[in-house]
């Protein structure tokens, strides 16, 4: 592979990332806003369908994609450099994020499958304390990948 090959898959995972995170951290502010919405109304049915259609049709592919874009990078870079980098902190750090991330991407979706059953346990509080949590993890990815710290 090519060096702009390469670089071309990589500028392609960091926009499925793009798309991924955006969908994260919007999801649990809807939820935020659906906490507030009378169960069976209109506005509680607007919801469902946004919070569905976001997951299906951006979250979860974009998801796919991370993955498997970043699996053709890693595939890539073990032909470069070799396997050992598997072993570096900041490629565990960052793969702990990852582990997170998808962990995070489930609970979501569970939450999702509450609201559009009508069993909600969350408070509006809950939602708006987790908001960001997205976003950390993102930092110590990122942080993690760009500094190689340990390498």
């Amino acid at each position: 592979m090519t060096e702009l090959q390469f670089n071309l898959l990589r500028g392609l995972h960091i926009l499925a990332v793009i798309a991924w995170m955006s969908g994260l951290l919007y999801l649990p502010r809807l939820y935020v806003y659906h906490t507030r919405a009378t169960p069976g109304t209109e506005l509680d049915e607007t919801f469902k369908v946004m919070e569905r259609k976001l997951l299906r049709i951006i979250i979860t592919p974009a998801m796919i994609l991370v993955l498997i874009l970043g699996g053709a990078l890693i595939g890539f870079d073990m032909q470069r450099r070799g396997p050992d980098f598997w072993t570096k902190p900041w490629f565990v750090t960052k793969m702990a994020g990852v582990v997170f991330l998808l962990a995070w991407h489930g609970y979501l979706a569970g939450a999702r499958r509450a609201f559009a059953e009508g069993r909600n346990q969350r408070s509006e509080r809950f939602w708006r304390m987790t908001n960001e949590v997205p976003f950390l993890a993102a930092a110590i990815i990122v942080i993690s990948a760009t500094t190689k710290f340990g390498a």
